[in-house]
């Protein structure tokens, strides 16, 4: 099917990368797949419940990164392949998996994906949303309150805990990559309509 053009779209917590992520995957329709580096948490299935609301989920090594990375290179040799389904109430991976088909863009969201090597150079364009710290925390709030059936209280222990030194030392850190940063979140219409511009004229020429 050709060369497949691979886009990283990384930003902190609830920044606006997955909405800046389904702005690419709604221009570009069956051309785009998406995979989002939440899918790939590790299952944690000898924890029990209690055990594991108590981890940290906002550094490296609660993902299963080296899957994530065997599963782009698969889908950029043309193959399809299954990739994992989390949930956020359970704090663990299902049992169930979605098909992923080929296509002639990959977009990868995630908070952390700029942080391991081997995976960043899997990328073709690199994107970094750039939002205001408390507006992220806002949207956070809001999100997993509404969303995943969190208590206001353990959002907010959990940003100060885990969150907040996280993406100082895993996500800010790794800005530098990035070949375009998005200022003010996934709303920023602008800096979109350029970016998908972009990759319109690089998926004509493949």
């Amino acid at each position: 099917m050709g060369k497949t053009v691979v886009i990283g779209v990384s930003g902190g917590s609830a920044s606006g990368k997955t909405t800046v992520a389904n702005r690419i995957k709604e221009a570009f329709e069956d051309r785009v797949e998406l995979l989002s580096q939440d899918f790939y948490y590790l299952p944690y299935d000898d924890l029990s419940f209690e055990e594991r609301v108590k981890l940290n989920y906002d550094h490296p090594n609660a993902f299963d990164t080296e899957r994530l990375i065997q599963d782009i290179r698969e889908l950029k040799e043309g193959k399809a392949i299954e990739r994992p389904v989390y949930s956020y109430t359970e704090y663990t991976r299902l049992s169930e998996t979605v098909t992923v088909m080929p296509a002639k863009v990959i977009v990868v969201e995630g908070f952390m994906i700029f942080e391991n090597t081997s995976l960043r150079e899997l990328m073709d364009i690199k994107i970094f949303v750039d939002t205001d710290a408390d507006e992220r925390l806002i949207r956070r709030i809001i999100r997993d309150v509404s969303e995943r059936g969190r208590t206001l209280e353990s959002v907010i222990n959990q940003y100060i805990d885990s969150v907040k030194p996280m993406h100082e030392q895993f996500v800010e850190p790794y800005k530098k990559y990035a070949d375009i940063i998005i200022p003010r979140g996934g709303m920023n219409d602008v800096a979109i309509d350029v970016l998908i511009h972009r990759i319109r004229a690089i998926v004509d020429e493949i």
